[in-house]
């Protein structure tokens, strides 16, 4: 009476539709997985998209279909019991071996319904030779092989050119800075980044909201939405458009969750899954503020450091309307990061291992770990996992030969021990602030006399000061350089 055909769907084939025509008598279960997953490299397409897919197929063929959708899980034995229930909860159907198939071509999902009793339909497994699967042919799209379309079932060419999804599809597989899962990294901490965002949100947004110019007002790169709630409370700002951009999918779907919520009172507020860098989002000279919080760094470390950093700038003053504005705040590395300095760590604030670890990679405890260290010990812990080389020279038990640069980055890290393994992926002090005036000057903004290089002093008090100290070579005290800047970045009128 029914065939489940679990699967992610993101494409269906012409082979799917001329495999399920044998069982034209029963009813075909489609259960999609990852359903609250989108625009992701595992993921591209959103569910509804899928939905609609099957649908279209479904009327084309005859085939009378249910479409369930299952939520993504943790890795589990009991998948195919999730599965069943979660169609029993939306259709009312108990699905059984006695009057159920199940149509399976992967041998370690079908193996859950085997052990279930149920029978299973092998797809493209039974066929010799076998033809191209889904993926396979979502793969040659993404590649730019048109040959997808000969191979593809025509509600699929139907569904994706009427929505745009080709190009989609292939931005999110081919993005050269997101995971499968849709985030920078896999070691990301997303409770302790958002609680730590949100508690700056009020300082930021104090620092920022003078030079907001009313309009289309965009936030990349925006958490969990903290700061566009507190534009969303401005009654300069309520006739204005409110835009988040996130890339990282908890955060974007947390965005989602607190507009469901009615957290935000302004009608015209939205949120998109993108990344700036695989491709324009909005249309040129169409948005009057753009905000960046603690975003460039990481463009700058995940992607290929200036370069990356350099279209990116390029792509905001693009979309800049004339007269419009881009406001960036960030840490910021030192003026003259190579120059070389001495560095004192204390060793008495914890363990002094003889050799650093190097393979916290595969370590599950790796916060504990770390934070057991001493001072001294976490810079030799960090010079092996810090993604961006640099080396030091001891000379003396607590005192080693190190440059600026790479001395701040790793000051500025050393306490970030909840998201150990994701901080030591990004540098801090890849650009100065003089390095973001030629770079700005470069993509055509001009630099408002607001912009300025920052040293954020309580962090320097509470943080660094008390465990460490920097000199010049000959053993003359050195004050603290920049940590942090602001910058207000103007598109000219006639620009």
């Amino acid at each position: 009476m029914y065939v489940l055909f679990p699967g992610r769907h993101h494409l269906l084939t012409r082979f799917q539709a001329d495999y399920l025509a044998r069982f034209a008598d029963a009813t075909i279960v489609w259960a999609v997985t990852s359903a609250n997953h989108e625009n992701t490299k595992r993921n591209p397409v959103p569910y509804h998209r899928r939905e609609a897919a099957v649908e279209r197929l479904s009327a084309q063929t005859g085939l009378r279909s249910l479409v369930v959708p299952i939520f993504d899980t943790a890795p589990t034995n009991a998948f195919a019991e999730v599965t069943l229930k979660t169609v029993a909860v939306a259709t009312g159907l108990e699905l059984t071996p006695a009057d159920t198939v199940v149509a399976c071509s992967t041998p370690e999902v079908a193996a859950l319904y085997e052990k279930l009793g149920f029978e299973i339909a092998l797809v493209e497994a039974e066929t010799d030779p076998a033809p191209e699967r889904p993926w396979d042919v979502l793969l040659r799209l993404a590649g730019g092989d048109e040959t997808w379309r000969e191979l593809a079932h025509p509600a699929t060419i139907d569904v994706f050119e009427r929505y745009r999804l080709v190009e989609q599809v292939r931005a999110a597989v081919n993005d050269p800075l997101v995971g499968d899962e849709g985030g920078l990294t896999t070691t990301r901490d997303y409770r302790t980044y958002v609680e730590a965002f949100a508690d700056a949100a009020e300082r930021k947004w104090s620092a920022v909201k003078s030079h907001v110019r009313p309009g289309r007002i965009v936030d990349i790169g925006c958490g969990a939405g903290s700061l566009l709630e507190l534009a969303d409370r401005e009654p300069a700002l309520h006739e204005s458009d409110l835009i988040g951009v996130e890339v990282a999918r908890h955060l974007f779907q947390e965005c989602v969750h607190k507009k469901a919520q009615g957290v935000f009172q302004n009608a015209n507020v939205y949120f998109y899954q993108r990344n700036v860098l695989g491709g324009a989002i909005f249309a040129d000279r169409s948005v009057d503020t753009t905000l960046t919080f603690a975003l460039t760094h990481e463009i700058w470390s995940y992607g290929q450091q200036r370069e990356s950093l350099r279209q990116f700038v390029k792509r905001i003053h693009d979309h800049t309307a004339p007269g419009g504005v881009w406001i960036n705040s960030d840490v910021c590395g030192p003026d003259d990061p190579h120059r070389e300095v001495l560095l004192k760590l204390t060793t008495v604030d914890g363990d002094n291992p003889a050799e650093p670890r190097r393979d916290l990679g595969t370590e599950e405890h790796v916060q504990a770990y770390v934070a057991s260290l001493s001072t001294r010990a976490k810079l030799d812990q960090f010079a092996v996992d810090f993604a961006f080389p640099f080396r030091f020279e001891p000379v003396g038990e607590d005192v080693v030969r190190i440059e600026l640069g790479a001395a701040m980055d790793f000051l500025t890290r050393k306490d970030y021990v909840d998201n150990w393994l994701s901080e030591t992926h990004e540098q801090f002090c890849g650009l100065s602030f003089a390095d973001w005036r030629e770079l700005l000057a470069e993509a055509g903004f001009e630099l408002d006399p607001a912009s300025a290089a920052i040293r954020n002093d309580w962090v320097i008090d509470n943080r660094i000061a008390p465990v460490a100290s920097l000199s010049e070579l000959d053993g003359r005290e050195l004050d603290w350089p920049t940590t942090h800047l602001l910058t207000v970045a103007r598109r000219p009128r006639n620009g």
